[in-house]
Parts: structure tokens; sequence; C-alpha cells
């Protein structure tokens, strides 16, 4: 599978969002029944509207971007590397511009891969940066182009199959294809009291950067390539 893609050309993303708010009540009250409305199919009964706000960050209405990471593949001394920066802070503005920066200096054939991007990552991306004034990039650009005309990879998506109704979590796909994946305190459902309540960003970037890197690693997988060594893959140090 996808031996005529150019891992070149190819970056590989992921982001972490947490809530807008640390709390229900932050919101306005007219934000508030809105969420309501929003999340009604989605609670279980015993759940309140403000029982259910830790799983905000998961709608780009009610959430924000607060680290986007970005693996990057390239041959150095005839072997494939991978390097991966990221991009975070308190201000989404600031993170979705500096990512906006990076892409826009690449070329528009570029392809973008994550792992549920497709329903996620990708129109999260689009989304709050129109909600932020800020102009999205060609390469997330979907509007008018034909199926064959967008430039996303999704690992998940491939996985399917064509089999829709089928999810199947990136620390599962790493396990069946036996690619190791580092031990981590925090899973995602962590990442709001992280935020939050510890204020430990870069210990939310660390876990966003170990997942870039198995995303890539599983794309090798189904491009049919061994998974690159740990020694040949470079993470720019959390400043």
């Amino acid at each position: 599978m996808l031996k005529e893609v150019n891992l070149n050309k190819v970056f590989v993303i992921d982001i972490e969002t947490v809530p807008l708010y640390e709390f229900f009540e932050e919101m306005s009250l007219q934000m508030q029944a809105l969420w309501d409305n929003k999340t009604q199919f989605h609670r279980k009964d015993d759940k309140t509207p403000a029982e259910f706000y830790e799983r905000a960050g998961i709608w780009s209405e009610f959430g924000k971007i607060i680290c986007i990471s970005v693996g990057l593949f390239h041959i150095e001394k005839g072997k494939l590397n991978f390097r991966v920066n990221s991009y975070y802070g308190d201000n989404e503005v600031d993170v979705l511009n500096q990512f906006n920066g990076l892409i826009s200096k690449q070329p528009k054939d570029l392809i973008l891969c994550a792992h549920n991007g497709k329903e996620f990552d990708f129109p999260y991306l689009c989304r709050r940066m129109l909600v932020n004034s800020i102009s999205i990039p060609d390469q997330l650009q979907i509007a008018g182009k034909k199926p064959w005309e967008i430039n996303h990879i999704d690992t998940m998506e491939l996985w399917k199959f064509g089999d829709y109704k089928n999810y199947t979590s990136l620390n599962l796909l790493a396990a069946i294809f036996n690619i190791p994946t580092p031990k981590d305190d925090i899973d995602g459902s962590m990442v709001k009291d992280v935020y939050y309540k510890e204020k430990d960003l870069h210990r939310i970037v660390t876990y966003c950067q170990k997942d870039v890197i198995t995303t890539a690693q599983i794309l090798l997988r189904f491009k049919g390539l061994t998974a690159i060594p740990d020694e040949l893959i470079t993470i720019v140090p959390i400043k």
C-alpha cells in the first residue's frame, strides 16, 4: 500500500486540545445552553452538562488547540530519518500562526498524515483557524476539491479498508504491528487535568510528539517498510 507516496512530501501531525475554560461555569449562559444542546445525545442519563464538560476539548466549538506536533521524513547518509518539532502554548492564536508559518513555506502538494486526522485533527485545525480569523493554508483546504485531489492520509481510515463502522486506536495498531511505544503515565482522557490542574504543558507536548512518532512508524508499515530505529529519530527539545 501507498508505495507511490513520497515520504519527503509527508508531514505527520498530531494535535492536543483542551476545553476553552477549566470550568463549565466560566462559559456564558448562552454557551452553557448551547453545550447542553450540543451534547444531549452523547451524555449518559446520569451526566449533567457541567459534569460532561470535562470532554469539551473534543468539540472545536468549545475547545482550543494547545499543541501541534509535526514530524518530517528525510534522508541522511543514505538512511531514512525522522524529525519532530512542536508548536505549543496557552495562546491558541500563536500556536496556529506558528504552524501556519511552517505550512505556508511548503509546496501545495504537501501530504498531511494523522491518525483519525480526517475526522478530528484536520477539521479541528480548520475550524479553530476560522474562529481565530486565521487563513486556512492550501494544504488543509478541501472545499471544491475532488477526493483524489486532497493530499491527506489518515492511518485509521487506511486500516478500515472501507469498513466505516470500525474504529481502531493508535495504540492498538502499534501493538498489532509490534511497534514499540513509550510507556507514558498520560493518555488523552488526562490532558485536561494535566493542563489546567497540574499546569504541565511540557508533559502534554511530549505525549503529542510520541503519538506523531507512532503514527509515522505505522505509515511506514502501510508502505511495506521497516520502522525507523530510535537513533535516527530526532525530537527538537521543548523550551
